[in-house]
This record gives structure tokens, C-alpha cells and sequence, in this order.
């Protein structure tokens, strides 16, 4: 992919397209890493001269329609607040911006457009017709071909993948196709159906795969161990039970289980029971793993050299079934291996352990970080590469995606 850095931008219309889809409450951000994330790339902009639209979605709005509660009014605020400049939140932006060099103003709501989501063609063009280069910078949509992350790209004069980008391609790259061994993943969450892509993919790869959750309770079903009444998907036991028979024949065997944490019911009160597996009772519900188990996938990350990490093992929002992951967490934490980390839930338990100035890298991708993980392709990277095919000036990296 072109760079930003390869780019002269001085006076240049320049628009970037970022994740900005940051979790909003009575017009409040809850949560702005997305917004720190693309600091330095907005800054490199802003201090090159450039004149700077910044485009983003937030949440789901109906096409063709305001709505107040999906403003990026709260974002704009913050930015103006975090860049230490006034950032303009421009309403009607699709027929013409209006913006100095070295200054910026944020695009409403991309998905307020009509064809955002379809990636029309005819949007795409209008919105390209703003800006002498298209800077992709948004790594959380780019498994999405849509009419401002795709679209966009086949036809603006210029166009090239933002630092943030690049970073998190560099870094799942590093973690998936370079890594130093051993290699091990966890992946954890409610159900094995939304993350069945990711395991078959990294069965065939890692040296070690740690599984919790739903995920957990789907596996020791397919083991033949008796779970109660906790979360798992039946139809999908079969194809658990491949999974730890693939894993096995690599000699990298999936570690199931051997003591877990039980309750009646998963809440803030319920009684939590550490229980061996052959233990649990027709009534409980699986909610987290044992010390014991823990204390094995301690073990295991303190062998790794390089460490993927998608998912909680239990229910950590409850502190009687946190320990599992927390466990987890702060022995990835005092790793000296190459980590890697991404997803809501992930990103919400590294916040309450306070790990992530730890880790070697965080991802601000969910879907698209999942997607990589897979081994698909992600379209937005696509036609960035492909633009940069076609460039006389380009000159393939050694090390790039």
C-alpha cells in the first residue's frame, strides 16, 4: 500500500477516513481510545499542511435520515479537546467542504448518506470529487466495502493507508504470518457459531489454542463431559469435537478444563463454587475456569513467544467469574512474548486490569480484526493495494501486507 508519508500534502484537500464509532451516552463519549488512536495521524496531516476533512460513521443510522442521537457532535467536541484546536462539525458536507491548510473539520455522520453501506458508486464518486487524496486510516471497517471505505478508493486522485492502518496490519502481520514460536491464542466468548472462522483458521497454525466461555463449554461437551445447564451450542458440537481432533493430530491439543467456577445462575450475587469438571452438577452453570485450569494456561502463555488474545474466559464482569481471565490477563501482561490483543470484550477486560500500556500491541478493529485473523481479505486493504499497483512511483515493501 502507498503510505501518507509517501504523499506531498502541503495545501492539499485531504480526507481521512477514520473509526470513530465510539460508544456514546447522553451525549457523552464513554470510551475515546479510538479517537487517541487516530491522534497522530490527523496531527502528521494538520502539521504538513494539509487541509483536512476527517469522515466517519457512528453506529446504525437509517440512510437519508438526522438523527441527533448518531451526531458525531460529542466526537467533534472531544477531538477540538484532545488536538488542543477547534475541529468543526460541518452538517452538510457531501456538496463541498470548506477548510484552510493546516486546519481540520469533521464530516457528520457518513451513514446518514444514502449508498454509504451499499457502496454506491455514484457517492463514491461525489464524495472523492472532495479531496485530492483519500487517506484510509480506519482499520475497524475495513472488512467492509462501502461507499466511503472502498468505493472512495477507485476513484481519488490520490490515495494511500494512514499510520493507523498500517500499524495494525504490521502488527497482525507480525503476530500471524512471522511469529516467533511458540505460538499461542486465546480465544474466549459467549459462542462458538460467530467465532468458528477464526478457530479452524488457527488450528492449522498455532502451537497452542486456549478456548473459554460458551466456546469452553462447547468443547467439553464434544469431550463427553456432563456441563448442566450451562451456555452451549448443540448443533455445533460435532464440529468442536473436529476441532480438538485436528488440534490433537498437530500435536497441539486444545487444554480443556479440569476444575471450572459454578453458580445456579450468571449475576452479580450468585454463589460462585469452584467444582472439578466431573463434578458439575445437573443444575450449574459453567461461568469461568478453576485455579487449577488457570494456573495450566499460565504455564503455557509463559512458554509463548508470540501471543493472540480474542475473548474472556468467563463472565469477568462478575468478579467471582473473573479470575479465570484475569489470570490470563496479567500472564500476558508480565510476558516478555509479542501480543497481540483486539475485540470489545477483550478491550473492556485489559481496561479493567489496567494491562495495556503491557501488551505489545492493542487492536481498535473488532470485525476487521477477526477477519484478518481468519486469513480473508480485507476490501478496503484490497483496493488500496491495488490503487498502489498502478502507481508509477511504487515500489513494493519488503515487509508489507
Amino acid at each position: 500500500m502507498m503510505s501518507m508519508s509517501d504523499l506531498s500534502l502541503a495545501g492539499k484537500r485531504v480526507l481521512i477516513r477514520e473509526d470513530f464509532n465510539v460508544p456514546i451516552q447522553a451525549g457523552r463519549i464513554l470510551d475515546d481510545t479510538r479517537l487517541r488512536a487516530a491522534l497522530p495521524t490527523i496531527s502528521k496531516a494538520l502539521s504538513a499542511g494539509a487541509r483536512v476533512m476527517l469522515v466517519s460513521h457512528l453506529g446504525r443510522p437509517q440512510e437519508g435520515q438526522y438523527d441527533a442521537a448518531l451526531s458525531l457532535a460529542p466526537v467533534a467536541t472531544r477531538l477540538s479537546e484532545l488536538l488542543h484546536r477547534d475541529i468543526a462539525l460541518v452538517k452538510d458536507w457531501i456538496d463541498g467542504v470548506s477548510v484552510e491548510p493546516g486546519q481540520a473539520a469533521l464530516c457528520e455522520n457518513v451513514r446518514f448518506e444514502i449508498g454509504e453501506k451499499n457502496n454506491d458508486d455514484a457517492l463514491a464518486r461525489k464524495i472523492a470529487a472532495l479531496c485530492d487524496v483519500y487517506v484510509n486510516d480506519a482499520f475497524g471497517t475495513a472488512h467492509r466495502a462501502e461507499a466511503s471505505t472502498h468505493g472512495i478508493a477507485k476513484y481519488a486522485p490520490q490515495v494511500c493507508a494512514g499510520p493507523l492502518l498500517e500499524a495494525e496490519i504490521k502488527a497482525l502481520s507480525q503476530a500471524l504470518k512471522q511469529p516467533a514460536r511458540p505460538l499461542v491464542a486465546i480465544v474466549g466468548g459467549s459462542k462458538i457459531s460467530t467465532k468458528l472462522a477464526l478457530l479452524e483458521s488457527l488450528v492449522e497454525t498455532v502451537d497452542q489454542l486456549i478456548v473459554g466461555g460458551g466456546i469452553l463449554n462447547t468443547c467439553l461437551r464434544a469431550a463427553g463431559h456432563a456441563i448442566g445447564r450451562s451456555l452451549v451450542e448443540e448443533p455445533l458440537v460435532q464440529v468442536a469435537s473436529r476441532l480438538l481432533g485436528r488440534a490433537a493430530a498437530r500435536g497441539a491439543a486444545i487444554p480443556l478444563a479440569e476444575d471450572v467456577v459454578c453458580a445456579r445462575e450468571s449475576s452479580e450475587t450468585a454463589p460462585a463454587t469452584v467444582k472439578n469438571i466431573s463434578d458439575v452438577a445437573a443444575g450449574d452453570r459453567i461461568l469461568d475456569v478453576g485455579p487449577r485450569t488457570a494456573r495450566r494456561y499460565i504455564a503455557l502463555l509463559e512458554q509463548a513467544q508470540t501471543i493472540v488474545w480474542n475473548g474472556p474466559l468467563g463472565v469477568f464482569e462478575f468478579d467471582q467469574f473473573s479470575q479465570g481471565t484475569r489470570a490470563v490477563a496479567m500472564a500476558i501482561a508480565a510476558s516478555q512474548a509479542y501480543s497481540l490483543a483486539g475485540g470489545g470484550e477483550t478491550l473492556a477486560a485489559i481496561a479493567k486490569y489496567g494491562i495495556g500500556e503491557r501488551l505489545s500491541y492493542i487492536s481498535t478493529g473488532g470485525g476487521a480484526f477477526l477477519e484478518f485473523l481468519e486469513g480473508k481479505t480485507l476490501p478496503a486493504v484490497a483496493i488500496l493495494q491495488e490503487r498502489a499497483r498502478a502507481h508509477p512511483d511504487y515500489v513494493h515493501p519488503s515487509e508489507g501486507y
